[in-house]
């Protein structure tokens, strides 16, 4: 491309929307080739901000397909485009370190993960606009990152504020059931299950109570919500809900 040329934007919105279309159905086959096809029209463009997107977008794919390699290059690609950008201090940087911490931590990078987690913190919480969303996503993920470094009591309360913070988001009532779910199994590797098994049911209460609030629209996130949220159900013992949010999301993934 002449550098002359003005930069042609890939339409953000737009693949996002797609993506989802393509995550409501578990084609992550689909998802992929849709994500790899606007990272290449991007990079020829010269669309640094648009393959920032999509490379975080990348990131979040492969670590939910168990994709480690895949994962890290997309990682330290989007790292390197945060600093290419001088995005340093930013909402776009700070939901970047988020996504890479988030993948570190599942693969097992739990310190990477906690030095970009602390790198996010502060941007998101002096951001006056930041969406309550974000900034519960952001204490989801880094009290996971504490749990699995046995730092418990910050973990907890993490969680906590996670659950305040998507209280005040759309739609947060999904998130609220996860993080019940995480916290749960904070209390019993912190506590045992014999002491902290009165907390551990009050949490799984909770959060089953938060995944059928009739408010919720039963659609394709809603149905991966369920479908993650089994088998903490069915570990627990609590059978008939895990079965329930099983069901509920297979009908959904069938219907789309």
């Amino acid at each position: 491309m002449n550098r002359n040329d003005p930069i042609r934007r890939v339409p953000q919105q737009r693949i996002i929307e797609k993506m989802n279309e393509y995550m409501s159905r578990r084609d992550y086959a689909g998802a992929e080739r849709h994500l790899l096809y606007w990272l290449d029209e991007a990079r020829m463009n010269g669309d640094r901000r648009g393959e920032l997107m999509l490379r975080g977008e990348l990131v979040g794919h492969y670590r939910k397909t168990g994709e480690r390699d895949k994962a890290f290059e997309n990682a330290e690609a989007a790292l390197r485009l945060v600093e290419a950008l001088d995005f340093g201090g930013t909402i776009s940087a700070g939901t970047t370190y988020v996504n890479v911490a988030t993948a570190m931590n599942a693969f097992g990078e739990n310190e990477r993960a906690m030095a970009l987690f602390e790198k996010a913190r502060p941007i998101y919480e002096t951001s006056a606009a930041i969406d309550p969303a974000l900034l519960g996503g952001l204490y989801n993920n880094m009290a996971l990152c504490c749990a699995s470094l046995k730092r418990y009591d910050e973990a907890l309360s993490l969680y906590e504020q996670a659950m305040a913070q998507m209280g005040k988001a759309p739609g947060g009532a999904l998130e609220q059931a996860v993080t019940c779910l995480n916290m749960a199994d904070l209390i019993e590797a912190r506590d045992g299950m014999e002491k902290g098994e009165r907390a551990v049911y009050g949490l799984l209460d909770r959060a089953a109570a938060l995944l059928d609030r009739p408010d919720l629209p039963r659609d394709g996130y809603y149905a991966f919500v369920c479908e993650k949220c089994a088998p903490a159900f069915e570990y627990y013992g609590y059978f008939a809900d895990a079965n329930r949010f099983s069901e509920e999301a297979k009908r959904i993934y069938e219907g789309a």
